[in-house]
């Protein structure tokens, strides 16, 4: 057991492809030098190109997990990815919290996958707000928030109203006026994040990389600004690295 990494655990899907879910999270926490645990909310069958068939775990074998990993380690930050509902994200939120109150959150708001499967809806407003008022971060993409919202149709005021229960890191790669520009929603404030690079090629789980390299930086006490700005460098790095949806990490 590492003495100078702290822990970060993921709480996602496993992709055979190890593009997106628990192994690209795991890839993506070794290169920023975090010990990095894993609990699978899902077992997929997927290529990068196309996805086939999801079965998810049962919720009790995943707090079971949960409850086990937290009294043997101090983990710093959690990220969480692909789950079936509201209900399942609840009780695996609360059970960090109780768990762990200090342990910073990061949800990546993973609705469906790029080739249309859905994973959760959002129903219950009231739920959703109960969660993000125990949630440190959300990462949703400008097509992702629109459905935290069955009224409004800008994503830049759903992200302002979301903002008054947790921070958003609005992502800007489907910004339809800047692409590739981010909005990190702190409170009352907003800062604009600029690519350094536009000239990047499409990767199978990109929004998993990057909200994996935010909770390994939080991990590692950088502040959420910090946080988010390094890990935009990252997945950067990350999109470059070849011309395939399947990236390379790199430190």
């Amino acid at each position: 057991m590492s003495a100078n990494r702290p822990f970060v655990l993921t709480i996602a899907g496993f992709d055979p492809t190890g593009g997106a879910g628990v192994l690209a999270d795991a890839k993506t926490f070794e290169q920023h030098r975090v010990s990095g645990f894993a609990i699978n909310t899902g077992n997929t069958i997927q290529t990068e190109n196309v996805f086939y068939e999801m079965q998810w775990t049962d919720l009790t074998f995943v707090l079971k997990s949960l409850d086990k990993l937290f009294q043997n380690y101090t983990i710093k930050a959690v990220k969480i990815g692909i789950v079936p509902s509201l209900d399942y994200l609840k009780e695996i939120v609360f059970t960090v919290k109780r768990l762990s109150p200090k342990t910073k959150i990061v949800w990546d708001t993973v609705l469906k996958s790029t080739t249309e499967f859905n994973f959760m809806n959002i129903e219950n407003q009231a739920i959703l707000i109960e969660i993000l008022e125990e949630i440190d971060l959300i990462t949703p993409n400008y097509n992702e928030i629109l459905q935290f919202s069955s009224v409004e149709k800008n994503p830049d005021v759903i992200a302002q109203e979301l903002s008054k229960h947790c921070s958003i890191l609005l992502k800007g790669g489907h910004n339809p006026d800047k692409i590739g520009v981010d909005y990190l929603y702190l409170g009352n404030k907003i800062f604009k994040l600029t690519p350094n690079n536009t000239l990047v090629f499409e990767k199978h789980g990109s929004g998993c990389v990057l909200s994996s390299a935010i909770a390994a930086n939080i991990a590692l006490e950088q502040d959420l600004k910090t946080a988010c700005s390094n890990a935009k460098k990252y997945i950067e790095t990350y999109l470059q690295s070849n011309q395939t949806k399947l990236g390379y990490h790199h430190v």
